[in-house]
């Protein structure tokens, strides 16, 4: 038995809906690990160049790795929580609870 249009019409758009939310989410998270990714060797570059010259004493507190990881892990929960919102139950408990390793980092990575 054949299914009226207007439901195939709507689990096709529901299917395409889906599809260009992961896309929108899996866009959000690589921008915002390679924003975190520049950043930080950006830092780690110019603390090479400086240690050369810097003066005797101890070094100024480095707060970029905890804003870069902390940023990535509000990126990550937000994509999560939208997931979440939209219906999709199983990949917002995921980013979620992959929120949690960046988050993990920023802690372990507090002057």
């Amino acid at each position: 038995m054949r299914e009226p249009v207007g439901k195939r019409s709507s689990s096709v758009n529901s299917a395409f809906t889906s599809g260009c939310l992961l896309l929108l989410v899996l866009v959000a998270d690589v921008a915002a690990g390679l924003l975190s990714l520049v950043l930080l060797v950006a830092r780690g570059m110019s603390r090479a160049t400086d240690s050369a010259r810097t003066a005797a004493g101890r070094p100024p507190a480095d707060w970029a790795p905890v804003l870069c990881f902390g940023a990535l892990s509000l990126a990550v929960c937000v994509t999560g929580a939208m997931l979440l919102r939209f219906g999709h139950r199983g990949l917002g408990t995921v980013q979620l609870v992959l929120c949690l390793v960046p988050a993990a980092w920023a802690l372990s990575a507090w002057p």
